[in-house]
Order: structure tokens, then C-alpha cells, then sequence
């Protein structure tokens, strides 16, 4: 998994628009890049509308925020609709940026072993480098634990 210190990787992924987002247009301005296992879902629901209710702070804080899963850009687009998200989720099906950030591993649900997407948070200064990583995600409360730190 990536970690503090790394550099965002270079990347490119299709938003729920259809649009391509590169992650070297992205530099320059602290990033949170935040990854959900699936869009629509209840706790991936609480994690991004707590996001986006907490936008405003978050961007006078200065920070930019992008949604990754390896959802259609289909369901993405329907559940960026549904809430009306002031940021851009990306349909990584191939898992490249997903694989990249290092957060497809091993679950444990009910005694069922599977992989799938961890629930984790990037944080990138300015430089684009890594400062911090939250990996044990409050969905409530996601926005808090960016703004603490």
C-alpha cells in the first residue's frame, strides 16, 4: 500500500462524465484521494455525503477530492446524480489506479475470505507527496479525520 512519503502515482481514470482525470493535472493543490468498495452501497453512501457535506470546509482548507472504485462509470454517474457530489468519482474497473494506490486485498466478512477495495484515504500536499493515509475510515465522520490532521 502506498504510504507516507510516496509521491502520487501518475494516473489517468474516467469520471462519472465520461471525462478523463489525470493525476498530473491534479498537482499543485493538497488532494485527498479518497477509495469506497462500491457506489450506492449504505456505508460508501455515509463516506461521500459526509464528504460532500463537509465540502465547503474541506476546500477552504484548501484541499481537492477525488472518489475512486471499481464501479461502471455508469453507477458512477448514477450515484454522483443521485447526491449531486461537488467532486469527481472515477470508474477504475481495471483496477489500475486502484492496484497503483495498493488497496485491492484481502477481507474478512461473516468468516468469508475475498478481495476487494479497502476503505482507505490519501492525503497529498502540494508537491504531491503522501502525508498522510487513514486507513481505519470513520464513514460518519470522514471529513473530521482529513481536517485533523
Amino acid at each position: 500500500m502506498l504510504k507516507v512519503g510516496d509521491k502520487l502515482p501518475e494516473f489517468e481514470g474516467i469520471n462519472q462524465d465520461g471525462k478523463t482525470i489525470t493525476s498530473s493535472k491534479l498537482a499543485g493543490k493538497k488532494l485527498v484521494v479518497f477509495f469506497y468498495p462500491q457506489a450506492n452501497t449504505p456505508t460508501c453512501t455515509v463516506e461521500a455525503c459526509n464528504l460532500s457535506d463537509n465540502y465547503a470546509k474541506l476546500k477552504k482548507a484548501g484541499f481537492q477530492l477525488l472518489g475512486v472504485s471499481g464501479d461502471t462509470v455508469k453507477k458512477q454517474k448514477n450515484f454522483h446524480s443521485k447526491f449531486a457530489f461537488p467532486y469527481d468519482l472515477i470508474a477504475d474497473e481495471n483496477h489500475h489506479i486502484i492496484d497503483q494506490f495498493g488497496v485491492w486485498q484481502e477481507k474478512k466478512t461473516f468468516g468469508k475470505t475475498y478481495m476487494g477495495i479497502v476503505r482507505t484515504t490519501f492525503i497529498f500536499d502540494e508537491k504531491g507527496i503522501c502525508t498522510r493515509v487513514i486507513e481505519k475510515v470513520t464513514s460518519k465522520t470522514a471529513a473530521e479525520q482529513i481536517l485533523e490532521g
